[in-house]
């Protein structure tokens, strides 16, 4: 049995009662010593480092009489606790005797540490009291010195009444009031002062002029781009058989890099191997999964297709650029309402034409980042911390930018004064495109244009469309799989003439009032089968007598095109990429005509949308762009024209069909000519009527219908189309410019609005104009009869191809096209 002495019991109980004290008072100064520090000393340093913490807004003077008065006041609590510690150390010694009769020996031991205790405790005190006083002296210093500099550039720090920055001593004002409201401001060194809204403005934005005592040293310094032959010395000799991996290190070593902005050009090589853009796509999503199976499926014909296009091209000087693309609708924010509806027959032509955009981009050789979120936006941008009301903290890094308008609204919210800078850069990928009227935001406000997709004031040409409905827009497009000759005559010969397929995935589709009885007619003659979504039981929509098969996966929804003889839509979805792909595996589309035609006026699918086209049929390209024998459109509401139609189709015998547009190379062939020579960024073309010069580079053509690019004008150096191609032409009363083209067999041209927007065309045209005015409208110019009034255009924006009136006749810029291709002129490339 262990036995404990009862004198060490007390001993150790009366060391820890004399520690405690001891250890509380130690860890209390430390921490309340520390702290001090930290916020006097170390935040004066702070005050002045660059990295400072965007979100610390500083409104007080440093060292000014709030922190004098918090240093007295530590200095009068540490005196007030060293007197209490005498105090208690004179009643510890002072009691100590008596309780040690008894234990002599023992207290003489104990005695002499406590005295020791007291000196450390009195030594720390007087440490911390010669740190305060230092701290204090530190901070007489720099409000002194801070008064000094303020002294200094008192008269420095005004804002200055420049005529070339009108809008600083305003931008000055706004700050004062203004400035706390997002913490970017004092991410970007903003602290309350003068000199600080001054610097802001003059540097990070640009409404005030640079301050001559700051450091500019660093953008004069700045290294200037190598001319473009300087650049191909450096490049050497670039042959495209190399290997990419070594090409790319020629393009380091040469000093290029992988960026056509921070060192000059680059050349863009042809990519075959498309491993490296799966990986970029990312995971995660099913919407993703989805795009990359696509891109798997079409790999090897994007790589026959880059080698043709190559040949094709020649010796031709492609400028690789560095490309973000930011998928704005498969973002968390919008709601991202694709994904989980990809695997229940959701639309998918979104997602298909991404995922060319992606391997189009690709393939031609550009630098390319992907987002489909707002964090990875704002990382690749260089978004400031805050609410969004700072520009970039560093120039753009991307020559273009690829997004839909679910992105263009979050880089707006969050770009700042930059996305006025930079919108040039932006493409935006629009399903059924903006027309002028509803992008120019104060026209659309006040001629009641105005919608919840329109108005940002573009050139019409930065919207992109999946198919060319509207030359106002550039028309990016999708692909589908190409056949080779093999495929197609087993294609042929696999046909079942009494084989129809449905169009429509969701059971929603199948809604259609009198499907009944077009479908009873068409269940005569051919079997029905249905692709339609259920998970458990068959959807009640579907008649019993359709044949479905469920969802499919994508070759095996082909494998069924090859053996249908028709494929027939029900009037929704409209212009999907279903339609084309089922003529290119053989199959006859048949579609509903709609009467009255469906537009924003009249249906509600439009409602909304910044378009006012009226669309005639569920796939208006199919029916002007392909039509018979491949496409047929027929009144469904008409018994006797569908049953005649049906009958019609089945002795027809048509050949699988792509139009040229649509397969891998066309599309590589369009977006290479967008890449290489749309440019929003430079100045515009010729300048509005009014600055015109007197001398017209149009003649009349010998029939007197239209007017030519005159021989001997000159071409107008980078104009693109070239403007030797233009026609023009005088359309009818009610006829938009878009019809009017196509019925002389062209397309109509926007980029040539501004050549024709002046009298002299008139008066080539021998319009008689007995006055000619210039306004705001989206159809000037134009010619108005009853008044013999000629209208020309006042705002480069609102030029359009879309738009009639009966009130005029409008003067419509018209140009040739490539066959299967209308989006490029024949010398486009």
């Amino acid at each position: 049995m262990i036995t404990v002495n009862p004198d060490g019991k007390i001993m150790v109980r009366r060391c820890l009662v004399t520690l405690r004290p001891f250890r509380l008072f130690v860890l209390g100064i430390g921490f309340f010593s520390l702290c001090f520090l930290m916020t006097s000393l170390g935040g004066q340093l702070s005050a002045r480092r660059p990295g400072d913490s965007p979100f610390t807004i500083r409104t007080e003077v440093p060292g000014g009489p709030e922190s004098r008065g918090v240093l007295r006041k530590m200095n009068e609590l540490l005196e007030l606790m060293v007197k209490r510690m005498d105090a208690l150390a004179r009643l510890e010694n002072g009691s100590e005797p008596h309780r040690a009769a008894g234990h002599g020996r023992l207290a003489a031991d104990r005695f002499p540490p406590g005295a020791g205790l007291m000196e450390r405790i009195q030594a720390i005190a007087q440490n911390v009291s010669d740190i305060a006083v230092k701290v204090d002296q530190i901070l007489r210093h720099s409000l002194v010195l801070h008064s000094k500099v303020s002294e200094g550039r008192r008269d420095q720090c005004e804002a200055p009444s420049d005529p070339k920055f009108p809008d600083c001593s305003g931008k000055v004002e706004w700050m004062r009031a203004r400035w706390t409201s997002d913490p970017c401001y004092a991410f970007f060194g903003v602290d309350g002062t003068e000199c600080s809204f001054l610097i802001y403005l003059s540097e990070v934005e640009w409404f005030c002029p640079p301050l001559p005592w700051r450091n500019q040293t660093a953008a004069q310094t700045a290294p200037k781009p190598l001319p473009k032959v300087q650049q191909l010395r450096r490049l050497g000799t670039v042959i495209a058989g190399h290997p990419e991996r070594t090409r790319d290190r020629r393009m380091t070593r040469a000093g290029l890099g992988q960026t056509g902005l921070a060192g000059g050009l680059v050349l863009a090589v042809f990519r075959s191997n498309l491993s490296h853009l799966l990986e970029l796509m990312g995971s995660g999503k099913e919407s993703l999964i989805f795009m990359k199976k696509r891109t798997k499926q079409l790999m090897a014909q994007w790589a026959l297709a880059a080698q043709r296009l190559a040949r094709k091209l020649g010796s031709v000087w492609r400028d690789q650029k560095q490309i973000l693309v930011h998928i704005g609708f498969l973002t968390e924010e919008s709601g991202d309402v694709f994904s989980p509806r990809v695997l229940k027959g959701g639309p998918l032509g979104e997602m298909v034409q991404w995922a060319d955009i992606l391997a189009t981009l690709y393939v031609l050789g550009h630098g390319l980042r992907i987002t489909v979120s707002l964090k990875e936006l704002q990382s690749n941008l260089g978004v400031p911390p805050g609410r969004g009301n700072c520009p970039l903290t560093m120039p753009l890094p991307f020559d273009l930018i690829y997004t839909d308008y679910h992105g263009l609204q979050q880089m707006k919210q969050h770009m700042g004064l930059s996305f006025k800078k930079y919108r040039c850069r932006i493409r935006v990928i629009d399903t059924f495109g903006t027309e002028p009227a509803y992008n120019h935001e104060e026209y659309a406000t006040l001629h009641g244009y105005r919608t919840n997709w329109g108005y940002w004031n573009l050139n019409p040409k930065q919207f992109m469309t999946m198919f060319p409905h509207t030359p106002d827009n550039s028309f990016m497009g999708f692909v589908s799989e190409e056949l080779n000759e093999t495929e197609k005559q087993l294609i042929k010969g696999g046909k079942a003439s009494n084989m129809a397929v449905v169009y429509g995935k969701e059971a929603s589709i199948w809604k259609l009032q009198g499907k009944e009885k077009f479908l009873g007619i068409l269940n005569k003659y051919m079997e029905i089968h249905g692709t339609v979504y259920y998970e458990s039981q068959r959807p009640p929509e579907v008649p019993a007598f359709v044949k479905n098969h469920g969802l499919l996966p994508q070759p095996e929804f082909q494998q069924l095109l090859r053996k249908a003889k028709l494929f027939i839509g029900f009037g929704f979805p409209y212009e999907g990429p279903a339609p084309l792909e089922a003529i290119a595996n053989g199959c006859v589309f048949l579609q509903s005509r709609f009467s009255p035609p469906h537009s924003s006026l009249n249906h509600e699918f439009f409602r909304g949308k910044p378009t006012s086209r009226e669309v005639f049929s569920q796939h208006p390209y199919a029916e002007n762009f392909i039509g018979k024998p491949h496409v047929w459109t027929v009144d469904y509401n008409n018994s006797e024209e569908f049953e005649a139609a049906i009958k019609a189709i089945m002795r027809t015998q048509v050949d699988p069909y792509l139009p040229y547009e649509y397969t891998c190379e066309g599309m590589l062939e369009r977006i290479h000519a967008y890449i290489q020579h749309q440019d929003f960024c430079a100045a515009s073309g010729p300048a509005p009527a009014a600055a015109r010069a007197p001398s017209s580079p149009f003649v009349l053509a010998p029939n007197a219908t239209h007017l030519e690019w005159a021989q001997n004008a000159s071409l107008a150096p980078g104009a693109w189309p070239p403007a030797y191609s233009l026609r023009a032409w005088l359309a009818a009363a009610g006829r938009a410019c878009t019809d009017a083209c196509l019925d002389h067999g062209l397309i109509c041209e926007p980029s040539f609005f501004p050549f024709l927007n002046s009298q002299d065309a008139f008066q080539k045209l021998q319009v008689p104009c007995d006055s000619t005015e210039s306004e705001m409208n989206h159809l000037y110019p134009a010619f108005a009869q009853p008044g013999r009034e000629c209208f020309l255009q006042k705002e480069p924006l609102l030029f359009s191809c879309a738009g009639s009136s009966t009130k005029y006749h409008r003067l419509c810029p018209c140009r040739d096209f490539r066959k299967g291709q209308v989006a490029l002129c024949r010398d486009c490339l």
